[in-house]
């Protein structure tokens, strides 16, 4: 199964301001790639912050939501969530025959694939931003080796990063 990062950056290296930063930044450009990404892949993962700030599952394809909470549950037939861990998510996916994987952030989530050595390639759009402070693509230290795949200027002021991670 290959899991893809896919995000939104600013110039100095932040997905948002805050973890309820809504993502209304990036750009129509940025917004029609993601769709057009993470529908061809057939599923979503995200953390509970990253879901809470959008408010409701993304349409057309399968959603997973990493939380801690036990409790919550969902009321939509595209949306779960789930306390499994990531390699467990992962296989659960490939059993029920999808091949890719698009992580839809935060931080957290993106650690967590991280850690795991799950994470295949890192799709990033740099946006014509700076804001200075905020989260940063990944919360633990991490180490990757990339090589680049493919540099896209896909809007006037917006740039496509797509890495393959080699460890």
């Amino acid at each position: 199964m290959k899991v893809t990062v896919l995000m939104a950056m600013t110039l100095d290296g932040k997905i948002g301001r805050s973890p309820d930063h809504f993502p209304d930044w990036t750009g129509a450009a940025d917004k029609k790639l993601f769709v057009e990404l993470s529908r061809r892949a057939g599923v979503v993962i995200m953390g509970s912050k990253t879901y809470d700030t959008i408010g409701r599952p993304l349409p057309g394809r399968k959603n997973i939501v990493m939380t801690r909470d036990a409790g919550r549950e969902s009321n939509w037939d595209n949306l779960e969530f789930t306390q499994a861990a990531p390699r467990d998510i992962v296989s659960k996916l490939a059993a029920g025959g999808y091949a890719e994987v698009i992580l839809a952030g935060g931080a957290m989530v993106n650690s967590l694939f991280a850690e795991a050595g799950l994470i295949d390639e890192i799709i990033v759009t740099i946006s014509p931003k700076i804001f200075g402070y905020g989260i940063s693509l990944f919360t633990e230290e991490i180490a990757m080796e990339l090589s680049l795949l493919e540099v896209e200027q896909i809007d006037r002021d917006l740039v496509c990063l797509t890495y393959k991670v080699l460890n």
